[in-house]
């Protein structure tokens, strides 16, 4: 099972090395979304609070952007048929998840710096916050990719995926928007414990149901 996960990683990865479609779009859109915010916020001084709803969001929306296409590229191109043919739907999943996180955590990367630069935005507890982004992108990329699957099998896939995901984010956001409130202030490591919590089992829970319930999804059971 490891070695088909891996292929299917592997697969996805050159593809996207090869095109760069979701990269380049995805910069695009961080790029443009943190000039608006910019301008739109003036040159007086921002609360953290405002900065830290402002930078999940637009990791969100770059993710909700992004994520979309890991399976419906498959449908379009008609290459399912062969995925269903050639390897089992568990590892199917778990390659287009590590390939969703990697691609996520990259684009991330990215966003959080420009944002710090262009908003001033700064993390005090930065141990706490790169524990927060880790655990907040594992639920998120998750929940998008069983969620991305769902859609694929649907006529109106643009429409349905972020009326599908935000819902099932709903508690993951808000969790992150509060614990990197606290990052910025300085809170000790100690007041996040219940937010690592939560996170944490959300992950659990997500990924769990995902692979309990992907092989119905994919085989159109």
């Amino acid at each position: 099972m490891l070695v088909k996960t891996y292929i299917i990683f592997k697969k996805d990865l050159k593809s996207e090395l090869r095109n760069r479609y979701t990269t380049n779009s995805l910069l695009m859109f961080v790029i443009v979304t943190i000039s608006i915010i910019r301008f739109s916020l003036g040159d007086g001084f921002i609360k953290p609070e405002l900065l830290s709803g402002l930078l999940w969001i637009t990791i969100f929306f770059s993710s909700v952007s992004g994520l979309s296409r890991v399976f419906i590229k498959e449908e379009d191109k008609e290459t399912s048929l062969a995925l269903k043919l050639c390897t089992e739907p568990i590892s199917v999943f778990t390659g287009k998840l590590f390939f969703n996180l990697l691609l996520t955590f990259a684009i991330n990367i990215v966003a959080i710096l420009l944002f710090s630069i262009v908003t001033g935005f700064e993390i005090r507890n930065t141990q706490a916050f790169l524990i927060v982004l880790v655990l907040g992108n594992l639920g998120i990329v998750s929940a998008l990719t069983i969620v991305a699957a769902i859609v694929s099998k649907a006529n109106t896939k643009g429409t349905l995926y972020p009326i599908l995901s935000f819902p099932i984010l709903l508690p993951v956001f808000l969790t992150v928007v509060n614990s990197t409130i606290k990052s910025a202030s300085g809170a000790p490591i100690g007041e996040f414990i219940a937010d690592f919590q939560i996170l944490i089992s959300y992950a659990i829970v997500v990924i769990t149901a995902s692979l309990m319930l992907f092989r119905f999804i994919w085989e159109d059971i």
